[in-house]
């Protein structure tokens, strides 16, 4: 069963200038270790981590809470699988609400060009 579905798009240029902005303080409120070197080492890192912005935006939204119940960015981690695939894994507070509500799985797609990203999510009830 579906349990909600999310999507997010976002313009790259948007979370670049954050990340300017800002420097590591907003890198590092959002974006776990692992994420941020992932994204470091491609060829266009801001591509990368406006995708995973994105995804975490979609994965709020199929759940249904938003940043609700102290809910962080760095609970949702996006990774990869060998194949490329993204891969999601939820920990703390969101970890605790998405057992609540008996989550099975949240499926999870990206995609970016030259000036935005996109992420969608599918929140699968056991």
């Amino acid at each position: 069963m579906i349990h909600g579905t999310g999507v997010d798009i976002i313009q790259i240029s948007r979370i670049q200038k954050s990340m300017e902005k800002h420097a590591e303080r907003f890198e590092q409120r959002v974006f776990t270790p692992r994420e941020i070197e992932y994204c470091r080492s491609r060829p266009e890192p801001f591509k990368h981590f406006a995708a995973r912005f994105a995804a975490k935006e979609a994965i709020l939204k199929s759940i249904g809470t938003g940043m609700a119940g102290g809910i962080t960015w760095r609970d949702l981690e996006i990774l990869n699988h060998e194949s490329g695939q993204p891969a999601l894994n939820i920990t703390g507070k969101c970890r605790e609400i998405c057992d609540a509500l008996k989550l099975k799985d949240i499926h999870i797609s990206m995609s970016h060009d030259n000036m935005y990203a996109i992420a969608q999510a599918v929140a699968e009830t056991a």
